[in-house]
């Protein structure tokens, strides 16, 4: 900055080199709004020199298992060539899902589908009560607006009762994709997803599920591979991070499980450039654990890199 505000060539003289050209602005507010990004970017990088991050190794990450299982995937859906999340691209299916995170360290909550109700009775024993009860069409998919999810079902009862209300509310099951599923505790709903952008490379998101992040964009990114520090900045970093960490008196959540899996779906994206796109909604995060309610995997042949990794701005 100092730099910035030393006096300029003389008239006439070509930039060149090594000259220092006085930056004009057209109004004071311009000035400061640059002032403040010089600012934030000077911060930012002393906090990467003093505590620069690391990117954790995790015992329990099937590395190879996860390649082999993706190359299977890719051959048996027939899959040549593609872009990230172009026309080519498998989205896999929720068993083929779970098995690939498994493979990370990442579980899903069981879920067994519910075509009819005598299906429904029987997925909630083999699971134990209290259950869920939810659709997952896409159309109806995180829509909490429209009350079609039903919790804590303690009994046969309660669930032949709830699919009942939920068949008359939302349509027929075949329609619906009715499954029951095990509860979860209480807790704070989020959203982490992972996707390749062309510019950038892969990209891990994390957000409140709902309308902080589907209505407002309350959502914060950094660049793959992930360290310890980005995750814990990136769960700190969205507006609504009070929530977290017990606002107005309520019990603070389990941020050191959310920011291993926020590490966890990072290294997926790192070690496997096949897989580009990850979806994890929603992910309840409790005040001890969390709990991944759905997610979804997008599978592609390997883009082109044309960057070697994350970007670094030079050090002036």
């Amino acid at each position: 900055l100092a730099e910035a505000l030393a006096a300029p060539p003389e008239d006439g003289a070509p930039a060149g080199p090594g000259s220092v050209r006085v930056p004009a602005y057209p109004a004071a507010e311009r000035a400061a709004r640059a002032l403040a990004h010089v600012a934030r970017y000077a911060e930012w990088r002393r906090r990467a020199e003093e505590r620069p991050g690391r990117v954790p190794e995790y015992e329990d990450i099937d590395e190879a298992g996860a390649a082999a299982d993706i190359e299977v995937l890719l051959t048996a859906h027939g899959v040549a060539e593609s872009g990230p999340g172009g026309p080519h691209a498998v989205t896999l299916s929720a068993a083929d899902t779970q098995r690939l995170l498994a493979r990370y360290g990442i579980a899903v909550l069981p879920a067994l589908p519910a075509p009819d109700p005598d299906a429904a009775v029987a997925a909630a024993h083999r699971l134990g009560f209290p259950v869920a009860l939810k659709p997952t069409a896409p159309h109806l998919r995180h829509r909490a607006d429209l009350g079609g999810v039903r919790l804590d079902l303690g009994g046969e009862a309660e669930l032949l009762r709830a699919y009942s209300e939920l068949t008359e509310l939302l349509g027929k099951p075949s329609e619906t994709r009715l499954v029951v599923q095990s509860m979860a505790p209480r807790g704070v709903d989020t959203v982490v997803r992972a996707a390749i952008d062309p510019a950038a490379g892969a990209v891990l998101s994390f957000g409140l599920a709902g309308a902080p992040s589907l209505l407002l964009g309350d959502t914060a990114h950094c660049l793959v591979p992930a360290t310890d520090r980005d995750a814990a900045e990136l769960i700190r970093s969205v507006r609504t991070a009070p929530l977290l960490f017990g606002w107005r008196g309520a019990a603070p959540v389990d941020t050191g499980a959310l920011e291993e899996l926020l590490l966890r779906v990072s290294r997926l994206m790192d070690d496997h450039p096949e897989v580009v796109g990850a979806d994890l909604e929603p992910v309840i995060v409790a005040q001890h654990g969390i709990h991944v309610l759905g997610a979804s995997i997008r599978l592609a042949p390997p883009p082109p890199r044309g960057d070697p990794g994350p970007r670094s701005l030079p050090a002036y």
